[in-house]
């Protein structure tokens, strides 16, 4: 498996990395079977051995895909062919819309990063729609992330959020909602308390209504501060949790978000800040994700008290070989300490023997 991806990665990083990108979603969208096979055939066991819960739903392993890198939700049959325990797609728009001028994604290969300033680029509600209707998620849990349209002005921005809640709820598992990615202008005034609370409070009859776990993703720049009145709101407002955490703004390597390694140490730490501050409210989940490929981000994560986690730019540079390899790092521990489950370790994780 990791022969093949590194080769098709060879002629893929030759390439534009957005037209690679959008040429690699194209082909796993037309042959997720085969290629799935190809890169391994991943198959996890039908018993509930890396089984977590989490907000109510049960993941089959504790990776799941970050939104981003199926922004059409194109390639769910192949992605949920994986050992991922969840898929996460978007961001979604109520209006398609072609996002910032190119070229707008660029790698950094030593760092095991990217930086992008895409500006939600999709193909809108109508036809994101009919992708997920239409998909075969494999028993995997399906998260839909929303945004608001760059035209929208901010006063009406509860309204696209209104659209895409009312839009996806019946075919989500869960639902987030985008307020920190650096490439819409004003988007991250969102996360600010006040505004936050009015957001939430439009969704509100949409949310009896139609009832489905909602988290808010947040962003690794927020100050330290803001983060205990961000996590009131979110417990006010009944939310299923937080994601953290989307891209980061590194000035000296220009506009847009920084994903992968170069995000990780600034991720962790609002990560396990946020872990500490809802450590006395179990009903408030944490999924993280930025800068997460391997096995020893894990062990911090439940070290500190969360369960689940997400990655994309590990993925774009290893392939599913990550998946495979956090996989037999968990099974070697779970050996290591004779426990039968994941969630076993993960319980009991301050008395586990741990070998990174």
């Amino acid at each position: 498996m990791a022969s093949f991806y590194n080769l098709f990665k060879s002629f893929a990083f030759k390439m534009d990395a957005e037209a690679a990108h959008i040429s690699s979603i194209k082909l796993l969208s037309s042959f997720p079977l085969v290629l799935s096979e190809v890169f391994g055939g991943q198959k996890l066991p039908k018993n509930d051995r890396y089984k977590l819960t989490v907000g109510g739903q049960d993941w089959s392993f504790p990776i799941g895909l970050a939104a981003g890198l199926d922004k059409n939700a194109e390639a769910i049959d192949f992605f949920s062919s994986l050992y991922f325990g969840a898929v996460e797609v978007g961001t979604i728009t109520p209006e398609s819309q072609i996002g910032n001028p190119r070229p707008r994604l660029f790698r950094y290969p030593k760092e095991c990063s990217l930086r992008n300033q895409m500006g939600f680029n999709n193909d809108g509600a109508e036809k994101i729609y009919e992708n997920i209707k239409d998909a075969k998620k494999n028993c995997k849990i399906l998260g839909i992330n929303l945004g608001k349209n760059k035209a929208t002005s901010q006063e009406k921005a509860f309204l696209d959020y209104q659209i895409l809640y009312k839009k996806f709820a019946k075919i989500a598992d869960y639902l987030v909602l985008n307020l920190s990615s650096p490439n819409t202008p004003g988007l991250r005034d969102f996360q600010q308390s006040e505004r936050l609370s009015e957001l939430l409070s439009s969704l509100k009859d949409l949310r009896k209504e139609i009832p489905v776990p909602l988290y808010l993703k947040i962003s690794p720049d927020l100050s330290e501060l803001d983060l205990p009145g961000i996590i009131d709101v979110v417990k006010e407002h009944n939310l299923t949790g937080l994601i953290g955490t989307n891209t980061t703004i590194v000035e000296s390597l220009g506009a847009g978000g920084v994903s992968g390694k170069l995000l990780r140490p600034k991720s962790q730490k609002i990560r396990n800040k946020v872990l500490e501050y809802i450590k006395e409210t179990p009903n408030i989940e944490l999924i993280g994700v930025g800068g997460v490929s391997e096995f020893s981000d894990l062990i911090n994560f439940w070290q500190n008290g969360g369960k689940v986690m997400q990655l994309y730019t590990s993925f774009i540079f290893k392939g599913p070989n990550v998946l495979l390899d956090i996989q037999r790092d968990i099974e070697r521990h779970l050996v290591l300490n004779q426990v039968n489950t994941l969630n076993q370790f993960i319980s009991n994780i301050d008395e586990m023997k741990i070998i990174l």
